[in-house]
């Protein structure tokens, strides 16, 4: 008996697009810093799908964590796309730091997104 699977639409999703540019966004800040070094190993960058985050791991640290979509995080209204610092491995910390949609580049470095 021969087993039928789908086959998923092969173009990503803005959501998916976004994230490819913020960990591309994440390796050029890292080359840059890394310039003036004689060796430099390139930043390895996963993404672990949660429940209702995404969490980007970089070289086994926790970078942040991306909402998956709208919600209330303590209190507070995020929104999808909507980038958090990391408080621990497991837990984004309270406030937002940026999105993954924002044109702009500065909300965020090779470490982690910027604090308040």
């Amino acid at each position: 008996m021969r087993k039928l699977t789908k086959i998923k639409d092969l173009k990503m999703s803005k959501y998916e697009e976004a994230i490819e540019r913020l960990i591309e966004g994440i390796r050029v800040d890292y080359s840059r810093f890394t310039a003036g070094f004689t060796y430099q190993e390139p930043q390895e960058i996963t993404v672990s799908a949660g429940r209702k985050f995404d969490k980007l791991i970089s070289d086994r640290s926790v970078w942040g964590f991306i909402a998956k979509a709208d919600g209330e995080f303590k209190g507070l209204p995020y929104k999808e796309g909507d980038v958090f610092k990391a408080a621990s491995y497991r837990a984004p910390a309270k406030h937002v730091r940026g999105s993954i949609y924002a044109e702009s580049q500065n909300w965020f470095a090779w470490t982690g997104p910027n604090y308040l």
